[in-house]
C-alpha cells in the first residue's frame, strides 16, 4: 500500500497522510459539489428528460420537468456522496480516485454522510410534495440500491457487480415516466431494459482501462478476474440484446420512423466497435492498440443520440 499524494489548488498540507488544515470556502463548495458526481448526474438526467417527452407526446410541463431535473440531481447526489463515504479507503488506491474529496481531507467522513443523508432526505420530500408519491419511492429506491446493494454488497463481492448495480442507473428513466404519467409504461420499461444491457458494456471498458487500479483496491470487476477475450466476448453479447431491445419501441406503437432510424445506425455502429474491440482482444493486442476507450466514449455519444431521438420522435408523428 502506497501513500496518495492529494494536495489539491489552495490546499497546504504536510504531507499525503497528514490532514488538511487549510481549506478555502471556494474550494470547499467545489469538494461538495464533486460529492454529487456531476458527470453521473448528467448522464442520468439525459435519460430523464427525453422520457417525459416521449410520456407526455410532445412538450410536457416545463415546471414538472425543472421539479424532476432537481429531485433527480439531489437523489442521485445523495446516492454518489454516500458511495464516496463508503469507497474511502479503495478510492485512495486508485489514481483515478485519488483526489476525491475525502481522500484528500477537503470533506470529512462525518460531513460527507450528513451531507449524503440530507440530500437524499431532501429529494424524497422535493419528489413526493412537488412532483408525485410514485417518483417520489422509485428515486428512493434507485438510491437505497445504489447504495446498499451495488456499494455495499456487490462491488467488492462479484465481478457481476456492474451488472446489477447498474439497476439504479436505469431508474431515472422510469422516474421521467412517472412524473408526466404517474404509472409505469411498458416504454418506460423497455428503456429500462436499453440502459441496463447499455451499462456493462458501457463500463467494461473503461474498467479494462484501468484494471491495475480496481486490482490494487481489490475490488473484482470483470476484468481483473478475466482475460481480455473473456470481457469482450461479453460486451459483444450485451451489446446485441442492447440494440435489440432498443429496437421494441416502434412495433410496440411508442416510437416512429425518426428514432427507429437513429437506433438502426447507432446501434450498428456499436456493435461494429464492439466486434472490433473483440477481434483486437482475440488477437492478443494489449496496451494503447486496444483502443477499449474508443466504445466507451462512443457508449455516451451512443445514448445521448438515442434519447434525443426518443425527445423528437414525438413531433415527427
Amino acid at each position: 500500500m502506497t501513500a496518495v499524494e492529494s494536495r489539491p489548488a489552495g490546499v497546504l498540507a504536510e504531507s499525503s497522510r497528514s490532514p488538511v488544515r487549510h481549506r478555502p470556502l471556494g474550494a470547499r463548495v467545489k469538494a461538495f459539489v464533486a460529492l454529487t458526481k456531476p458527470r453521473v448526474i448528467e448522464l442520468l438526467l439525459m435519460t430523464t428528460v427525453p422520457v417525459m417527452f416521449l410520456a407526455a407526446q410532445g412538450v410536457p410541463d416545463l415546471w414538472l420537468v425543472l421539479a424532476t431535473c432537481v429531485g433527480g440531481y439531489l437523489s442521485a447526489g445523495g446516492a454518489g456522496a454516500f458511495n464516496m463515504y463508503y469507497d474511502r479507503d479503495i478510492d485512495a488506491l486508485m489514481a483515478r480516485t485519488a483526489q476525491r474529496p475525502l481522500v484528500t481531507g477537503m470533506v470529512s467522513p462525518r460531513e460527507c454522510l450528513v451531507f449524503a443523508s440530507v440530500l437524499t432526505v431532501g429529494s424524497t420530500v422535493w419528489f413526493w410534495y412537488l412532483v408525485n408519491p410514485l417518483s417520489a419511492m422509485l428515486s428512493l429506491g434507485a438510491s437505497l440500491f445504489y447504495t446498499v446493494v451495488y456499494t455495499m454488497i456487490l462491488k467488492r463481492r462479484t465481478a457481476q457487480n456492474i451488472v446489477w448495480g447498474g439497476i439504479a442507473g436505469c431508474l431515472p428513466v422510469i422516474i421521467g415516466w412517472s412524473a408526466v404519467k404517474n404509472e409505469v409504461s411498458w416504454a418506460s420499461l423497455i428503456l429500462f431494459l436499453v440502459i441496463f444491457f447499455w451499462t456493462p458494456p458501457h463500463y467494461w471498458p473503461l474498467s479494462m482501462k484501468v484494471k491495475d487500479d480496481y486490482e490494487r483496491a481489490s475490488v473484482p470487476m470483470l476484468p481483473v478476474i478475466a482475460g481480455n477475450k473473456a470481457v469482450a466476448r461479453q460486451i459483444v453479447l450485451y451489446s446485441w440484446v442492447m440494440v435489440g431491445v432498443s429496437l421494441l419501441l416502434t412495433p410496440l406503437g411508442y416510437t416512429g420512423w425518426f428514432y427507429t432510424t437513429v437506433a438502426v445506425l447507432c446501434g450498428a455502429f456499436w456493435l461494429k466497435e464492439a466486434h472490433a474491440l473483440q477481434a483486437r482482444a482475440k488477437a492478443g493486442v494489449t496496451g494503447p492498440k486496444l483502443k477499449e476507450m474508443r466504445l466507451f466514449h462512443w457508449s455516451i455519444t451512443y445514448v445521448s443520440l438515442l434519447f434525443t431521438a426518443v425527445a423528437i420522435d414525438p413531433f415527427l408523428r
